[in-house]
């Protein structure tokens, strides 16, 4: 493994809530149901014209991202009604435990808002598999940067003007470099409150990443998961991180776009434009930007194109993988680790995880590539 190369995060939120639903009142298993000249594929959800030969039946335990964790409910749910019998625990319990107790074996898979990029854990992972682990991209949402101001509702900013606010360089919200991209908007004076997270978080990583290559050299730390300096206010999780700057007269935050709600919404400067954080935005990005260098085969890890000039693709967005292993020494433990995967970076599962957790699905290109990795799991 390369280890010189920098592979990049995204972690949204450490609240730790178990998802686990199984199927009663299912009567026999669909799995082995000859009734039908029909049958749905138990990983796809899609018609194959023959009755399925696989029997997903078992429970199958994994957990990490909360960023994923709307989407891996409806996933979860929609895998469980297609095969009878079958439980999937996903503990939200945020991608950095996530991703240790599936390299301790404690789960089966694990949900990382960051691919594994320490060496360390890389180590863990590659013992555990006895191979290099798989890592595929299955969630996709824009980061959105947040204000709490009486009035106001939206407003536009360049990545210098951003990462100056950040670093506490502009202190109030009537600052000429504000109010020059805001023509016309009655701001005050009213002290800037930068919230931040103040745990380890992808989502830091992500948007301290945003602010060293769009920040104009005004951001003077590398991306990192930590954030790297103790001014601002700050809160664990995202749910801490909304609740503060809920609560706090001028405060401006960085959060998952889905948890943008409430809050006034930043339009970033892309280009000559200034671009709302949206999902298709999001994904447009990911669709463009490159493979890290230090992927290896079965390892789709992107380096996120974050000075894009390009107005239809949204540079702040967050990249959630799967990681598993490329073989079991169980072969139930596999078969399910394989269908679920599967039938989540598939069409319909993107489809339907992007419709509950209002993310965007996988472009059609890295649907087809993931496919291909997770469908080899034996």
């Amino acid at each position: 493994m390369n280890t010189s190369s920098l592979r990049r995060a995204i972690i949204p939120g450490v609240a730790s809530i178990a998802l686990a639903a199984s199927l009663a009142a299912c009567g026999s298993s669909s799995n082995n149901s000859n009734s039908s000249s029909t049958s749905t594929d138990n990983a796809t959800g899609t018609s194959t014209g023959s009755p399925a030969p696989v029997n997903n039946s078992g429970t199958l335990t994994g957990g990490g991202s909360t960023a994923q964790g709307s989407a891996q409910v409806q996933w979860a749910t929609d895998f469980q009604g297609k095969n009878s019998g079958t439980t999937i625990n996903y503990n939200q319990v945020g991608s950095g435990a996530g991703r240790t107790s599936f390299e301790s074996g404690a789960y089966s898979f694990a949900g990382s808002d960051a691919y594994i990029s320490k060496p360390d854990e890389y180590a863990a992972a590659k013992k555990q598999c006895n191979a290099d682990p798989i890592e595929v991209p299955v969630y996709v949402s824009p980061i959105a940067v947040v204000f709490h101001l009486q009035g106001i509702t939206s407003l536009k900013l360049d990545g210098p003007t951003i990462a100056k606010i950040f670093a506490g360089d502009i202190k109030t919200w009537n600052d000429p470099a504000i109010t020059k991209q805001n023509p016309g908007v009655n701001l005050p004076s009213t002290s800037i409150q930068p919230v931040h997270r103040s745990d380890d978080s992808g989502t830091t990583q992500n948007f301290t990443d945003y602010l060293s290559q769009a920040g104009g050299g005004n951001w003077k730390s590398a991306a990192s998961q930590t954030w790297p300096t103790t001014t601002g206010l700050n809160g664990s999780g995202t749910s801490g991180v909304v609740t503060t700057a809920q609560g706090t007269d001028g405060s401006i935050a960085y959060v998952d776009a889905s948890k943008a709600g409430g809050f006034g919404v930043v339009s970033v400067k892309v280009g000559s434009q200034y671009v709302a954080p949206t999902a298709q935005g999001a994904s447009n990005n990911l669709e463009v930007s490159k493979l890290d260098p230090a992927a290896k085969p079965d390892q789709l890890i992107y380096q996120v194109n974050r000075t894009t000039t390009d107005p239809k693709n949204y540079p702040l967005l967050l990249v959630s993988y799967a990681i598993a292993c490329p073989s079991y020494s169980d072969s139930g433990v596999a078969s399910l680790v394989k269908n679920y995967l599967t039938y989540i970076v598939s069409p319909a599962g993107q489809t339907s995880g992007s419709k509950a957790a209002g993310s965007a699905p996988l472009p059609a290109s890295i649907s087809t590539k993931a496919t291909q990795i997770v469908s080899a799991i034996k």
